[in-house]
């Protein structure tokens, strides 16, 4: 029969350790429905209270001691690591997870799914704060933003999973960031998840989490870690959001010149040049995403991620096509930079002309960039095939 090891991190949590761990050794009729069998271990975090004390006198109950306080991600990660069952889970020890719910979790893991998460957000009864549920529907949507996985609760601290996944999503913060690193993780790594509808209680005792501190942390560590994977989805998206800006300040300058308007006035000119910053911005930004790509796929030895959103949008990937994109945006340049010189020689005075030279300017930069940051791809798409190419050429010397 399978084991499941479940993991409760506790912090000087003496008022709720033993009715936690009692609930969950109640569920052992349960999981033995689903197949599977139970071991708790309680990873007492360098408590300055009874909290080691009461679960040591637990029957059923292993204890595992952190000389001194660690952090929430650190107990768990030593929890895991001491765990002997092909599943593993986890609770928190403040009694706002249903440990009756493992069973449910259980059926899921068994049923081929690798990671199981009870999910708070999915429809079930809860008693979460309206400050922690406007949170947690945030982290969902951006981890949703950040891949192309839906995940309704990225910060659950209820969950099963294989033992064999721990390979594929360590390493994990040893802060209360683990949960949402760990689901950021997951979905990059492909691995088959499943959310399982919990209720949600009030807590036993004071929360340790404070939602400006530690939700700032949460933020940062899933962008940084989504950025270890896949650049272009978030460098890309920020990118391409500066060249509408720029698109749009253009076609505001075109519509006012067609009706006859040429004053820009104070505001146009900051609107222009708004535009101008935005746009040479967005196009660095988003090749310098792309060209994190292939050194992610180098580091990972994996293919190229294509596409903001998952699938690429074009046939053949669009950094190939940035060389005779960069060179039709060098002889734009050129051509419009030579058309307003000789008309600035004809007579024409320069105040009709700054806008088109500075227009000139940035066809030209841009179109240099585009061209230099083509050569770079290409050279770092060799270097990512060289392997595969040199492991052909010794079969077929062979």
């Amino acid at each position: 029969m399978p084991v499941l090891s479940v993991v409760i991190p506790a912090y000087n949590e003496e008022k709720g350790i033993a009715d936690i761990a009692q609930r969950v050794l109640a569920v052992r009729e349960g999981l033995s429905n689903v197949g599977v069998s139970l071991e708790l271990l309680v990873v007492d975090d360098g408590s300055r209270d009874k909290t080691a004390q009461l679960a040591s006198n637990i029957e059923g109950v292993r204890l595992i001691r952190h000389p001194k306080n660690r952090g929430y991600g650190a107990a768990l990660k030593t929890g895991f690591g001491e765990a002997s069952g092909e599943l593993i889970g986890f609770l928190d020890a403040d009694g706002t997870y249903p440990p009756e719910y493992f069973p449910q979790l259980c059926r899921e893991a068994m049923n081929g799914t690798d990671l199981v998460i009870g999910s708070r957000m999915a429809g079930a009864e809860s008693k979460m704060p309206l400050t922690r549920r406007v949170g947690n529907l945030f982290f969902a949507t951006l981890l949703s933003l950040l891949s192309h996985q839906r995940v309704t609760d990225s910060a659950s601290g209820m969950r099963v999973f294989k033992r064999e996944v721990l390979e594929r999503i360590y390493p994990l913060p040893d802060g209360l960031n683990l949960t949402p690193v760990m689901s950021t993780r997951a979905v990059h790594e492909g691995i088959k998840i499943a959310e399982v509808p919990i209720p949600y209680s009030e807590r036993v005792g004071r929360s340790k989490l404070s939602v400006i501190h530690d939700g700032r942390i949460f933020l940062q560590s899933m962008v940084w870690t989504a950025l270890a994977y896949n650049p272009v989805r978030i460098l890309g998206i920020i990118g391409m959001a500066g060249i509408g800006f720029a698109a749009l300040a253009a076609l505001g300058l075109v519509v006012a010149r067609l009706s006859g308007s040429t004053n820009l006035g104070p505001w146009g000119v900051v609107a222009l040049f708004a535009g101008l910053v935005a746009g040479v911005t967005g196009i660095s930004l988003f090749v310098l995403g792309v060209t994190f790509n292939y050194l992610v796929s180098l580091f990972y030895k994996r293919p190229v991620r294509q596409g903001l959103f998952g699938k690429p949008i074009f046939a053949t990937p669009l950094d190939r096509q940035f060389w005779w994109m960069g060179l039709l945006s060098v002889v734009a340049g050129l051509g419009v930079g030579g058309g307003s010189l000789a008309l600035g020689v004809g007579g024409w005075a320069m105040d009709r002309l700054w806008l088109y030279l500075l227009g000139s300017a940035m066809l030209v930069l841009v179109g240099v960039q585009l061209v230099i940051s083509w050569i770079l791809l290409r050279v770092l798409e060799e270097l990512s095939q060289r392997e595969v190419l040199i492991k052909k050429d010794m079969g077929v010397a062979q």
